[in-house]
């Protein structure tokens, strides 16, 4: 039971950090025709209406094109795609209207119910596809301007913007727009925080798809965060399969071509995977994200009860010496920590003693996010450091990771090896091993495949 308290308030903890972080930012979510007729769908509107409520500014736009065939198919017009895009005729164009507001409509509908105000508008300037490679895809359009000005005073006045996959010129013509286009816009040129596609596509697991080195998969197989670049190389691998999830990666590429910091693809068949993904780190879904989500750095002064809380349990487990807030204090410009998205996950130390010998120390890692290579890596960039500082040697103690430690290059030594202070100090008790790396002779390892 205190165990289960304690999970429960560093989840709280964790919401709370969000919470903070996110109130007032632009989150757009597009959310696919499909998942609003969902099962769960109500819930869906639920979570939004709390994010709405924690401060958060929230735009949807709705995927309108399982609903456009439905009413097409019910009217006995048949429909011609070229290259994943639909060709809107004349004809089509007031079934392509009802079925854009009727999924809007729905959605307003649905988020009434929780007492929220949402409005569906016409702020997107629109224009012509034209003919592209003799191909005139007539009412189909592409965005020519979002209209800022007023979108802003929507969600200033606390109205929640549904923005329908129609847009109009400047003469009053209405075209057939993408959703996904018009996510990635709205985002761009509001400066969103998030953008968020909820589908009903299977999660991406390492099962189904070639993975690229450097991807590190959840506990469960899924590919929970991928960076821009790792992302291109993971639609290289996969180019042969014909998958609606490939599809959406490629709009979340996209999206952090044009500044978006991070790109959110979820399921939203279940209940609470919107939430799930935004109030905690490793999420349900997969995060598309620029290169800075995480990083190791200089430890400062701040970081000190997070990492006394990380190293807690190994010191209750007799794998870490017990350490206290003065002794970090003293130390402190010694550590490094791994943070994701501006939250510490792990720490280490490297020591430097007489002789240009260093040692690692303190290496920990919040147990929930150990599967994510964070020990390795802090243990290579430690590696690395004491190469340029010119060290010629690293040792450490341990009392269960030797295996571990071999794999990444280090060899069993004895107490004699270690420099006369640390050697002084050895504590006998612990018998911990002693492991020695020789940096001239070091080679980093090759990235884990996966």
């Amino acid at each position: 039971m205190e165990s289960a308290g304690k999970e429960t308030i560093e989840i709280i903890r964790e919401v709370f950090t969000y919470i903070n972080r996110f109130r007032g930012k632009v989150f757009v979510i597009k959310i696919d025709s499909e998942v609003i007729d969902n099962l769960y769908f109500p819930v869906l509107l639920k979570d939004l209406a709390t994010l709405h409520n924690a401060g958060i500014k929230v735009i949807i736009i709705p995927g309108a094109r399982k609903r456009i065939d439905e009413i097409l198919e019910q009217y006995g017009i048949e429909t011609v795609y070229k290259g994943g895009v639909r060709i809107t005729e004349a004809g089509t164009v007031p079934f392509v209207k009802m079925a854009a507001f009727d999924v809007s409509n729905r959605i307003m509908t649905g988020l009434s119910a929780y007492r929220l105000n949402a409005l569906v508008g016409n702020w997107i300037r629109a224009r012509s596809m034209g003919v592209i490679n003799g191909i005139d895809y007539k009412y189909t359009g592409t965005i020519d301007k979002v209209l800022t000005s007023p979108l802003n005073k929507v969600l200033n006045e606390d109205f929640i913007p549904i923005i329908p996959s129609i847009g109009w010129n400047p003469a009053g013509t209405p075209y057939n727009l993408s959703s996904n286009e018009l996510t990635i816009q709205v985002a761009a040129v509001l400066g969103a925080e998030k953008i968020f596609f909820i589908t009903s596509e299977d999660m991406l697991n390492i099962s189904d798809y070639r993975i690229p080195a450097g991807v590190v998969p959840s506990s469960d197989g899924r590919i929970s965060r991928m960076d821009g670049d790792a992302a291109e190389k993971f639609l290289a691998l996969n180019s042969e399969r014909n998958s609606g999830s490939l599809e959406v990666i490629e709009q979340a590429i996209l999206g952090i071509k044009y500044g978006i910091k991070r790109v959110h693809i979820i399921n939203g068949n279940g209940n609470g995977g919107i939430l799930s993904e935004i109030f905690s780190n490793l999420g349900i879904g997969t995060m598309i994200y620029r290169n800075e989500f995480d990083r190791i750095r200089k430890m400062v002064s701040g970081d000190i009860p997070e990492v006394l809380r990380i190293m807690r349990p190994f010191e209750r487990s007799g794998a870490l010496i017990p350490r206290t807030k003065a002794d970090l204090q003293h130390t402190v410009g010694d550590f490094v920590v791994y943070e994701i998205d501006n939250v510490v996950h792990g720490c280490a130390a490297l020591h430097v003693y007489e002789g240009d010998i260093g040692e690692i120390a303190a290496v920990a890692v919040d147990p929930e996010y150990e599967k994510l290579g964070i020990g390795k890596k802090l243990i290579t960039y430690l590696i690395k450091n004491a190469q340029e500082r010119g060290m010629k040697e690293l040792f450490l103690l341990t009392t269960r990771s030797v295996d571990w430690f071999e794999l990444l290059g280090f060899k069993s030594g004895g107490i004699d090896d270690l420099p006369g202070q640390k050697r002084e100090n050895y504590n006998v008790t612990r018998n911990s091993r002693v492991m020695i790396l020789k940096l001239k002779e070091y080679r980093q390892q090759p990235p884990d495949q996966y």
